[in-house]
């Protein structure tokens, strides 16, 4: 591990392309992503940068290029991806809970069904994930009991209930109302101190800022351009990327 706590390769991206019909929606992506990094990928509505997530953990398949992860190609079709995909957890836009299940049952399913945790040790784990979060008395309400920010801060800890190696975040708080941004990106910001390694489509520059380790800026298919933080807020390069946070900070 290097001095500032981001280590070996977790996901290498070679020249990922993905095509929807005759719509060229990514057009070679090239990346790395390092144990430990808080990757934060920013661009225009349309620039493909949720594809390119839902590419890394083959929620949507490449039409072409690879995803190495943790050493293994999951685009390969001998590669079994849902044991990979145990080891990448997701947190969408709309949470995803399932709204027939108590708090407790959404987040103790997937480790019971997939990782074969007897049911007092998956509730263990999710009991402690609630209390992370503030939670803990919510452990059986159902979904439609909770605040947009509740359920966002429910579906980060029943993804980290799985113990993954990668986070995967695509645009957690835009579906929030404006006060409840800051509860999950709190929750975020504690992950990302904690050396988790996340990947984050994000519109909030001010995280983007503040915790993301590298900046990556999408535009038409293309990463345009990429730095640490502070020069890629203070000082972007390329001229969309100028116009881009001209618009937005």
């Amino acid at each position: 591990m290097s001095t500032n706590g981001i280590g070996t390769e977790l996901i290498e991206v070679v020249d990922l392309k993905k095509d929807f019909g005759k719509l060229s929606v990514l057009k070679g992506i090239n990346t790395t992503i390092k144990k430990g990094e808080v990757v934060v990928v920013v661009g225009p509505s349309g620039s493909g940068k949720s594809t390119f997530l839902r590419c890394l953990n083959l929620l949507e398949t490449p039409t072409g290029g690879k995803v190495i992860f943790e050493g293994v190609d999951l685009a390969d079709k001998k590669t079994n991806i849902d044991l990979h995909r145990q080891k990448m957890g997701m947190v969408f836009q709309h949470f995803n809970l399932f709204p027939h299940m108590t708090i407790l049952k959404n987040m103790t399913i997937a480790p019971m069904k997939l990782q074969n945790k007897s049911a007092a040790e998956a509730e263990k784990l999710a009991m402690e994930m609630l209390s992370r979060v503030g939670l803990a008395d919510r452990a059986n309400a159902y979904p439609s009991q909770l605040s947009g920010g509740q359920k966002q801060r429910v579906a980060i800890v029943r993804a980290l209930c799985m113990q993954p190696d990668v986070l995967l975040f695509d645009e957690p708080t835009s579906a929030l109302d404006p006060e409840m941004v800051g509860e999950v990106l709190e929750v975020m910001q504690d992950l990302a101190k904690e050396g988790l390694t996340m990947v984050v489509v994000t519109h909030e520059m001010g995280f983007a800022k503040e915790v993301g380790t590298r900046g990556i800026f999408m535009d038409g298919g293309h990463i345009v351009e990429e730095n640490n933080p502070k020069e890629f807020f203070e000082n972007p390069q390329h001229p969309r990327l100028k116009e881009f946070l001209s618009k937005v900070l």
